[in-house]
């Protein structure tokens, strides 16, 4: 099928199947006129990418772990290569979530602060006298 139809089936735009297949995660055959041809099988990796992007895995993630997805979920066998990579990937997503989490917390903190200031001007200091430095 070209890239038209494998986009249509699983609706994703061809400019993301371009870049699947870029990343190694997708294989196209080229027909005599150039353009791309993908099996039947395209549709179900195509499912499988998107759900493991869902679970946010890097492109790089995904290569190494969809030789072995089986079902467009898709199920990942328990060996011990795939699961050190996905609680790798799962200790940088808690570190992100720690880093929003405390830049959240102090944001709120300094919302709170000038609600009890209870300045109505900005800047703040207009009108007074300047600190140096």
């Amino acid at each position: 099928m070209l890239i038209g139809e494998l986009s249509r089936r699983t609706g994703v735009n061809a400019h993301q199947l371009r870049y699947y297949e870029s990343q190694g995660l997708l294989v196209a055959e080229r027909g005599a006129n150039g353009y791309r041809d993908y099996d039947e099988t395209a549709v179900l990796r195509v499912r499988q990418i998107r759900h493991l992007l869902g679970a946010g895995l890097s492109s790089e993630d995904i290569a190494y772990l969809l030789p072995c997805a089986v079902g467009v979920t898709p199920d990942l066998p328990g060996c011990h290569e795939l699961l050190t990579a996905m609680r790798s990937r799962l200790a940088r997503l808690e570190e992100q979530m720690d880093k929003l989490t405390r830049s959240r917390d102090a944001l709120v903190g300094y919302i709170e602060a000038a609600e009890r200031s209870g300045e109505d001007s900005y800047p703040p200091l207009e009108g007074r006298e300047s600190v140096p430095a």
